[in-house]
C-alpha cells in the first residue's frame, strides 16, 4: 500500500544521518542537539526488530518492535523505507517526517547505507551526510569497545563496514567522525545543514 506523496514547506530538509554500524551516528545526533538546539529540527526516531541494549530508551532511541509489528507497518505504507541490515529489520516512520516537513521542519533521519539509498531514489532531494571513521582499524576498535554484539555479529557488522564504506560517492557530504572529537564532527554537519539551507530557500520537498 502507497500514501499520496505530501509537499514540505519552503526550506525544510530531509537530511540523512548515515554510515557504518560503529562509526558513532548515535553520539553525533545526541551532540548535535545539545550544541544546536533547534525547535526548526525533528530527530525521527527509527523503527527496528533488533533487540534493545541496556543503555537504549524506547521511543528516543529506537522504536523497538516485535516482527510481526514491524511487518504491519511496512505492509500498510506506514514506512518511507524498510531494509534488512545486520539480521534485523530497520524502517523509517513516514508520518514523522510528513508532519515535521509539513510544519516547516527539517526532518533529520539517522538511517544505515541501505536505507538511505532507498530514501534517495525516493526523495532525489534528500541531503545525504555519510559519516565515516578515520581508518578500518579504528572502527574496528571502536565496535570491540562498545561489546555489545555476539562475536559472530561482530564480525559481520565489521564485513559490512568494508563494503559500505565504498558508497561514499553516493553521499553529498562525507564528514570524518575523527576518534574523540565528537563536537567537531557535529559542528561539521551543523554548518552542511546552514549552509544548505541558505544555498535552497525556496525548496520543497515531495515525500
Amino acid at each position: 500500500m502507497t500514501s499520496a506523496r505530501c509537499l514540505g514547506r519552503p526550506g525544510a530538509l530531509l537530511a540523512i544521518i548515515s554510515g557504518p554500524s560503529g562509526v558513532g551516528k548515535d553520539t553525533i545526533i545526541d551532540v548535535l542537539r545539545e550544541r544546536h538546539p533547534d525547535r526548526a529540527r525533528h530527530f525521527v526516531v527509527t523503527c527496528t526488530t533488533r533487540e534493545r541494549r541496556p543503555y537504549e530508551v524506547d521511543g528516543q532511541s529506537y522504536h523497538f518492535l516485535g516482527a510481526e509489528a514491524f511487518a504491519a507497518l511496512r505492509d500498510h505504507g506506514a514506512l518511507l523505507e524498510a531494509s534488512e541490515v545486520h539480521g534485523n529489520w530497520y524502517g523509517t516512520p513516514r508520518d514523522q517526517v510528513v508532519d515535521a516537513l509539513a510544519a516547516g521542519r527539517d526532518a533529520i533521519l539517522k538511517i544505515d547505507v541501505q536505507g538511505a539509498r532507498a530514501i534517495r531514489q525516493l526523495v532525489p532531494d534528500a541531503l545525504l551526510i555519510f559519516l565515516v571513521p578515520p581508518s578500518l582499524g579504528e572502527l574496528h576498535e571502536r565496535l570491540a569497545a562498545r561489546r555489545t554484539e555476539s562475536p559472530a555479529e561482530f564480525r559481520r557488522r565489521y564485513e559490512d563496514a568494508a563494503v559500505e564504506l565504498a558508497r561514499q560517492e553516493d553521499y553529498d557530504h562525507v564528514v570524518v567522525n575523527a576518534t574523540g572529537d565528537a563536537a567537531g564532527t557535529a559542528e561539521r554537519i551543523h554548518m552542511i545543514l546552514q549552509q544548505e539551507h541558505e544555498r535552497h530557500p525556496d525548496r520543497r520537498v515531495a515525500v
